[in-house]
């Protein structure tokens, strides 16, 4: 019997769940429940391509080779540095007579689960990518579990921009759940992709006030011109203090909600600084830090709420669509990021 979350297909070490497997076993043939998708493109997280590119000092060659020796040894793209991976969009090629998953062959879909969990196999050597881009043009196969997470892909969007936006679409909807009335918002990386769907998340939900926080001249005009923050401020998410400073500049007070969206690690103790007592902070970085953000907080003695952004809140595909749909600022951040890239 196949487990509906993939018992079944851990290789090494026995006795955990796909996501912690060292390998997985990525064979195309399905159980019963499995579904098989014939992978088009890959997603790499922020933080994974980042360090990958940095490892490599941007040889973009060497990133691919690595991405290759990554999948092949470990059955799924887990990136052991950053504990991170990505997700994909494909094709459905097969479905298991007992998948709860509501997929017939030929459905166009993006994987909501991360691919480090998710069994993939690569067959064309990513001969079609030099490695300078997130997004990765691929061939193989990939399976799917009865609760993994899956979407069908929306007719009026471009699949590579669909899959942007899909690859983030946690961070908006948790945002919008914690978000009350009359909050000050504050966003690490407002200027990115989960970062600006974040900040009109936060505007919809009623926030008084927004604050983008960016590191650059350049992403600061970005974010001016989109029109997503009630005022653009220019820090690094690293320094705790100048951080805490620029928050409390742009809101009049620390804010009550703060979201890292920030790719890089050490963002922590800046975010709970810059968060009032009482108040919450979100962290969507794949480089955040547990023993850092718990130890930060209880060593400033912060009465905050810290939370995870796991990736899946009900209905945090369509949500995050809808804002891309309808928020011109949006949309055109993540169109002049799919250009550079």
């Amino acid at each position: 019997m196949t487990s509906p979350v993939g018992l079944h297909r851990v290789v090494e070490p026995a006795g955990v769940l796909p996501q912690a497997a060292w390998r997985v076993d990525n064979r195309p043939e399905i159980g019963p429940n499995e579904v098989r998708i014939r992978v088009e493109r890959l997603n790499l997280d922020a933080a994974s391509y980042r360090q990958l590119r940095e490892k490599h000092g941007g040889d973009g060659e060497a990133v691919r080779t690595e991405v290759l020796s990554i999948v092949d040894g470990r059955g799924k793209m887990h990136n052991p540095v950053t504990g991170s991976g990505g997700m994909l969009i494909g094709v459905v090629e097969a479905v298991g007579v007992r998948s709860p998953l509501g997929l017939t062959p030929g459905d166009r879909v993006a994987t909501l689960v991360s691919l480090t969990l998710t069994p993939l196999r690569l067959t064309d050597g990513l001969k079609s990518w030099d490695g300078n881009s997130e997004q990765v043009p691929a061939e193989g196969h990939a399976i799917l579990f009865a609760r993994s997470i899956v979407a069908k892909l929306p007719d009026d969007l471009p699949a590579a921009l669909a899959l942007a936006v899909l690859d983030v679409c946690g961070a908006p909807a948790l945002t919008a759940r914690v978000v009350q009335a009359g909050d000050t918002v504050a966003v690490l990386g407002g200027a990115g992709k989960s970062g600006s769907l974040a900040l009109a998340a936060a505007r919809r939900a009623g926030a008084r006030r927004t604050v983008g926080i960016v590191p650059t001249e350049a992403e600061a005009q970005r974010l001016h011109a989109a029109g997503l923050a009630d005022t653009v401020a220019i820090a690094d998410a690293r320094d705790p203090v100048k951080l805490a400073e620029a928050v409390t500049r742009a809101l009049g007070k620390p804010a009550d909600v703060t979201v890292v969206c920030v790719d890089v690690p050490g963002c922590e103790h800046g975010a709970i600084l810059g968060t009032d007592d009482g108040g919450t902070v979100i962290f969507f970085s794949m480089a955040t830090s547990f023993a850092a953000a718990a130890l930060g907080a209880e060593g400033l003695a912060a009465d905050v709420t810290m939370l995870v952004g796991n990736g899946y809140v009900p209905g945090h595909a369509e949500f995050a669509l809808n804002l891309l749909r309808t928020e011109p600022g949006v949309r055109n951040l993540f169109d002049a990021r799919l250009r550079a890239d």
